[in-house]
């Protein structure tokens, strides 16, 4: 499939997403956001290695990453509690003023404990970005090849973040030091909150995910316990950190005690990795016209694990560097398919608190790998260090497809849900992600003749379509209508949060698909064109 794109489409899949604007407001606030994390990450090591060495440059790891992890999947749930685009603009917001209260004190000569302690909250507050950003992401994205060319952009983004933040942070410290680094990112994302905020979209920026008061992160590690193929995406994404925390250390190895070439070459090394990364990026924008996402998952894992695993038995330069290339390449294919499949298998409920539980695992991870590593090395030396890191996931793959294939949230949808859907006036304008969550959330309810659907009065919790037979709908013992095939009710209750206005009543045997009223509401306020549809269908009937 790839080699036969030609090399300007397989640029313009993920560059493509820059005509929508609301995508496009949140991939040129992710710029700022990929430079601003990995540059402050830099320049925190460097400021403790010249307050305590090697030991401190490890502690001071911890210290940022360790906290983060406990307390993004609480973070994240206010994204499922309030509206994501809001959550999103407060995130950077956080982040904005975290990062000047450490420059005040880097600039203002702090005590050391003091700048650690102000960069654990600037760290922590970065996980706020991620899980509101996946959450909203499908809501946003027209269709499912939209999704995944959205998050293919992001990924190109990130990994020319992770290339272009080390010469930055190192220009800023040449000129000034930490303090300056750290400014400068307040700057950078005080602006992305700007532009992020600037979506324009009241029905996006303003959507509540649900009304659940449940936003304890313990709800989505339930969800997580239930779905095992979900679960092993988050084991994937976040395993793939422990490799990446990894690095750091094996790259200083290779390059100084096997390869012999230098300081130079350890940034060789980490710009081999970014540009497979890039490259890896630009691939997964094929993925929009490509198949089962679980099979990029599996490729992707293999390529990642296997390119670190296979630079033990081809130590030459110029083999290194090109399975470093690869293991980027690998591991933005897994991220990207990775990423997008569990948003489109998750209940959108949960799904930013889901994306918490990742990024808490991902700083774990990344904590793990930097100091599980060198003992590794130090115990079994640096070539089966590489077979141990690299052949994690993919023994994990291994051991875990046949549940990984089930995470196919790509499949097609029921074709008569989606089509009774597409039916719908409420639902007719709506993007397919969304038609896909909301079919899979269908529940069929087959009732006799006579059978009293709704009574007037009473509470107002689910919503209905009419797949066979007719209902009569009368208010105050009065017929006002009768509703056949595609149509639809109990719509109003859930709009205005009132009880039954009419009572609806089976006049022969029909066939129902019945939604819950949260999903109804996530899924109509979604879009404008689906907020208007509901309203006039609903000033339609009470006229």
């Amino acid at each position: 499939m790839l080699s036969r794109m030609r090399a300007p489409e397989f640029v313009r899949v993920p560059l493509g997403t820059l005509r929508d604007p609301a995508l496009r407001r949140i991939e040129l606030a992710f710029v700022g956001f990929t430079v601003a994390e990995w540059a402050t990450w830099i320049a925190m090591l460097v400021y403790a290695y010249e307050q305590g060495g090697v030991v401190a440059t490890s502690l001071v790891a911890v210290v940022q990453l360790i906290p983060a992890a406990i307390f993004a999947p609480f973070g994240a749930s206010l994204a499922d509690r309030f509206p994501r685009g809001r959550v999103l603009v407060a995130g950077y917001a956080a982040q904005a003023v975290a990062m000047a209260a450490a420059a005040a004190a880097l600039l203002a000569g702090a005590p050391a404990w003091t700048v650690y302690l102000l960069a654990a909250v600037a760290a922590m507050s970065v996980t706020l970005t991620r899980p509101a950003q996946s959450g909203l992401l499908p809501s946003l994205a027209p269709t499912p090849e939209a999704l995944t060319a959205a998050n293919a952009a992001l990924a190109m983004i990130e990994n020319l973040g992770i290339l272009a933040a080390p010469a930055i942070a190192g220009a800023l410290l040449a000129v000034s030091g930490p303090g300056l680094v750290y400014a400068a990112s307040a700057a950078i994302l005080a602006l992305a909150g700007i532009v992020v905020g600037g979506l324009g979209a009241p029905q996006q920026i303003a959507q509540v995910p649900d009304v659940a008061p449940d936003v304890d992160p313990r709800h989505a590690l339930r969800v997580l316990a239930d779905d095992r193929g979900a679960l092993l995406l988050v084991v994937l994404l976040a395993g793939q950190s422990i490799q990446i925390g990894a690095l750091d250390v094996l790259f200083v190895v290779l390059a100084l005690g096997v390869l012999g070439i230098g300081e130079a070459g350890v940034g060789m090394l980490n710009s081999a990795f970014g540009l497979g990364g890039v490259a890896g990026a630009l691939a997964a924008g094929a993925l929009a016209a490509s198949g089962s996402l679980p099979r990029w998952v599996v490729i992707g894992t293999m390529l990642w694990g296997g390119g670190l695993a296979l630079v033990a038995f081809l130590p030459g330069p110029a083999a290194v560097f090109g399975l470093i290339a690869i293991a980027g390449l690998g591991r933005s294919l897994l991220d990207v398919a990775g990423r997008t499949l569990l948003q489109r298998g998750t209940r959108p409920e949960v799904l930013s608190r889901v994306f918490g539980v990742l990024e808490g695992l991902t700083m774990a991870a990344l904590a793990a790998g930097a100091l599980l590593v060198p003992i590794l090395v130090e115990t079994i030396g640096i070539q089966a260090a590489l077979v141990v890191v690299g052949s994690l996931l993919p023994v994990v793959v291994v051991f875990t497809f046949r549940a990984l294939r089930r995470a196919d949230a790509g499949r097609p949808a029921p074709l008569a849900q989606l089509a009774l859907l597409r039916r719908t006036p409420i639902f007719a304008p709506l993007p397919r992600p969304t038609l896909e969550r909301v079919a899979a959330a269908l529940e069929p309810l087959d009732a006799g003749a006579g059978t009293v659907l709704i009574r007037e009065g009473d509470h107002g919790d689910r919503f209905y379509l009419i797949e066979r037979g007719a209902v009569a709908v009368t208010i105050a013992g009065r017929a006002v209508r009768r509703l056949g095939p595609g149509q639809s009710f109990g719509e109003i209750a859930l709009l205005r949060d009132v009880p039954r206005t009419a009572t609806v009543t089976a006049e022969s045997a029909v066939r129902l698909q019945s939604l819950g009223r949260d999903a109804f509401l996530d899924a109509v306020m979604s879009r404008a064109g689906g907020a208007r549809a509901a309203e006039a269908v609903a000033q339609w009937r009470e006229g």
